[in-house]
């Protein structure tokens, strides 16, 4: 069955420009498609989707109605993942998403949507519960973390950073092993090296280490967005 998928986004070239997009691949029907909160709630409440794809800014105030909402559907809707698009790269706005846990939750900026692939997948993960962060997010993260003194991202090399980051976005083993141009063994080898060094060696499953990794990189000192 097709993954149901609603949309919101106050510009309606943007809301129809990712309609049509999804509207290509045959693995994901689009039920409903809004510009605002409420009408994000109703359609929410009346077709149960699969995952939401949700701008961060929507009337009625402008501000943060995404984020907020992807909270209120963690306890009134759990099984709806969500997917933010925002054209924001402050990773602020990632670490409130991502307050709660990363699973069934995506963060891609907007310059990203032209690329369906990008887009399909990010859904198919949160779908399946999984996660995916915009690479430039994590870059963020890991560079603002790695500039502390005391951190403990200053004991990792160059390529332990850089395997870090692919898992951050949530990638598996074999995706970081294809996108770094290494074996799987190699990969593995670096992440046992990561999660010793950064004590979580204990996380096991991809979502935790995910959460486990955006949680150990938000300790730079930045808070999620309020």
């Amino acid at each position: 069955m097709p993954i149901r998928v609603a949309l919101g986004d106050d510009s309606i070239i943007v809301r129809e420009g990712v309609r049509q997009l999804l509207a290509g691949d045959p693995g994901i029907d689009v039920v409903g498609a809004v510009g605002d909160l409420d009408s994000l709630r109703d359609v929410c409440d009346a077709t149960k989707p699969d995952v939401l794809v949700t701008d961060i800014r929507m009337p009625p105030t402008s501000t943060d109605e995404g984020i907020r909402f992807a909270g209120e559907l963690r306890d009134a809707q759990p099984q709806i993942g969500v997917v933010v698009l925002s054209q924001f790269s402050d990773p602020a706005y990632a670490l409130a998403l991502l307050d709660r846990g990363s699973d069934g939750r995506a963060y891609l900026l907007k310059e990203r949507v032209h690329n369906r692939a990008e887009l399909t997948a990010a859904i198919h993960a949160v779908a399946e519960g999984g996660s995916m962060i915009d690479p430039k997010i994590v870059e963020q993260l890991v560079h603002t973390r790695g500039q502390m003194d005391n951190s403990p991202l200053k004991e990792l090399t160059a390529r332990e950073r850089e395997v870090l980051s692919e898992i951050a976005q949530g990638k598996s083993n074999l995706a970081i092993a294809e996108s770094l141009f290494l074996t799987k063994r190699a990969v593995e080898k670096h992440i046992n090296a990561i999660f010793l060094k950064l004590g979580l060696a204990d996380a096991q499953d991809v979502s935790k280490r995910v959460t486990a990794a955006l949680m150990f990189l938000a300790d730079s000192g930045l808070k999620p967005y309020v």
